[in-house]
C-alpha cells in the first residue's frame, strides 16, 4: 500500500471549486457550533492529493464512498498544489469551502484572519482519542480550531555503506565542514520551514544567538539559519517537495544523506535498501496536518460528519497506509489495523517521543517577550534567497 502512495503523489491535480457570493458571514464573530443537525447532502473540501481517496487511484483505497453512503453527504474536493494555494482558496470571500486539511504553514494564519471557526469537540466522537500533544497545537484561548489528522517528524537518513561514522547530529547536514564530505549527495526538504531545522541545530551550536523556539526567530536568528542553508546549497543533490523524489535519489545511490520523514525510511527499508533513520541529539521538528472549518461553510452539518469520519481509527488506518504518515488517532494501531512495524517506525502512540517533537507552525511577527520576529513572508524570502 505504501508503494502505491508514491504513484499517487505524482498524479495530476483534480477537483472542484466552491461557489456563491459572499453573504457577510466572514465579518461576524466566529463561534463553535452547539449541535449537529441534519446533513445538507454535500461537503466541499480543500485537501492534498491522497488525503481523500475514492478508489480512483486504487480501488482498494476508498474512504469517501463509504462516507457518502453512510451520511448522504456527497464529497466535492479541490486538491491544492501547495500551502499558499490552500490559504488563497480558504481566504477568498467568494468561495464557500466547508473545510480544509490545513498544513502548519497556513493554519495559524487561518485562525488569525478569522478564516477558521472554532470546533465543538464534543461533536467529534473520537476527538478524545486523538493524541493530546496534537490536540493542543491549534488551541487559542481555550478554543479548538482544528481536528488533528496526520503528523510526522523530520529525521536524518543516511546510507551506512557510505556515511561513516553514524551521524547523530544535524551537523552532518548543516555544518558545511561535515556536509562537504558528501557534497552532491544530500537531499533536503524544499520548504521554508526547513529553516526551522537549521535553527534547531543553531540553538545547540551557537548559543550566542539565544534561539529558544526554532519557529519564532528574530531577523538576526533567521539570517543565521538562512546562511547555513546558503552554504549547504552547492552540496545538495535534490530539494524534495514530493516525498518520492527523496526516495528515488536514495534508491539510485545519487543521495546518501538527508532530511526526510519516517515515510522514506520505511519505504526504502522495506524494499531492501541500506538506509537508517536517526533522531539527532539536538532533537527533531515535526508537522501536523489538521482539518479546519470555514466560517463560510454552507454545509456545516456534513462538515462535522466528515470530521467524525476522518478521526475514526478505521479511516485513520487507511490514510496512514496510503500516504505514509502517522495517524493522529493511535487506535489506528489497535486490533491489528496497522502492522506493528509501521506503528513503531512512525512512533504512533509513543507519547514520550511526541512530547519532544517541536511542531512547526506558521512563523508570525509577534514573539515572546514582545520581541519582533520574522514573519512567514520573511521566511519565504530567506528560503528562496538561500536555496536558489
Amino acid at each position: 500500500m505504501l508503494a502505491a502512495a508514491i504513484a499517487a503523489t505524482a498524479l495530476g491535480l483534480a477537483g472542484c471549486s466552491g461557489g456563491g457570493a459572499d453573504d457577510g458571514r466572514r465579518t461576524k464573530e466566529v463561534r463553535a457550533a452547539q449541535t449537529m443537525g441534519q446533513g445538507e447532502g454535500l461537503v466541499s473540501l480543500v485537501s492534498w492529493n491522497g488525503y481523500a481517496e475514492s478508489g480512483g487511484n486504487d480501488p482498494r483505497v476508498d474512504w469517501i464512498t463509504p462516507f457518502e453512503k453512510k451520511t448522504k453527504c456527497q464529497v466535492k474536493m479541490k486538491y491544492a498544489a501547495n500551502p499558499q494555494e490552500m490559504l488563497d482558496l480558504m481566504s477568498n470571500p467568494d468561495l464557500h469551502y466547508d473545510g480544509v486539511a490545513a498544513t502548519p504553514e497556513i493554519a495559524g494564519e487561518l485562525i488569525a484572519s478569522k478564516q477558521a471557526v472554532p470546533i465543538n469537540t464534543d461533536l467529534i466522537d473520537d476527538y478524545k482519542d486523538l493524541e493530546p500533544e496534537l490536540r493542543s497545537q491549534l488551541t487559542v484561548k481555550g478554543k479548538h480550531y482544528a481536528v488533528p489528522f496526520t503528523w510526522g517528524a523530520n529525521l536524518l537518513m543516511y546510507d551506512p555503506r557510505t556515511v561513516r561514522p553514524q551521524p547523530d547530529s544535524w551537523a552532518a547536514l548543516f555544518d558545511s565542514a561535515q556536509a562537504k564530505k558528501y557534497s552532491g549527495r544530500l537531499v533536503v526538504r524544499d520548504s521554508p520551514l526547513t529553516l526551522g531545522d537549521a535553527a534547531l541545530y543553531l540553538r545547540s551550536h551557537n548559543r550566542k544567538l539565544h534561539i529558544k523556539d526554532p519557529f519564532a526567530l528574530t531577523p538576526k536568528q533567521l539570517a543565521a539559519a538562512a546562511a547555513l542553508v546558503d552554504k549547504q546549497r552547492p552540496m545538495v543533490k535534490t530539494y524534495w517537495l514530493n516525498p518520492s523524489d527523496a526516495i528515488a535519489a536514495f534508491a539510485t545511490g545519487d543521495a546518501v544523506l538527508g532530511e526526510v520523514w519516517p515515510y522514506q525510511v520505511d519505504v526504502l527499508s522495506r524494499s531492501g535498501r541500506p538506509v537508517a533513520g536517526v533522531t539527532p541529539r539536538e532533537g527533531v521538528t515535526g508537522w501536523m496536518d489538521a482539518w479546519m472549518m470555514s466560517p463560510r461553510a454552507d454545509h456545516p452539518n456534513c462538515m462535522y460528519q466528515w470530521l467524525n469520519w476522518a478521526s475514526s481509527p478505521e479511516v485513520q488506518q487507511q490514510v496512514a497506509e496510503w500516504d505514509g504518515v502517522a495517524p493522529a488517532n493511535p487506535d489506528a494501531c489497535a486490533r491489528d489495523r496497522l502492522r506493528p512495524q509501521f506503528c513503531s517506525a512512525y512512533h504512533v502512540g509513543d507519547r514520550g517521543y511526541l512530547s519532544k517533537v517541536m511542531f512547526a507552525r506558521m512563523p508570525a511577527a509577534s514573539c515572546v517577550n514582545s520581541k519582533s520576529c520574522a514573519d512567514y513572508a520573511d521566511w519565504n524570502r530567506a528560503w528562496r534567497d538561500a536555496r536558489d
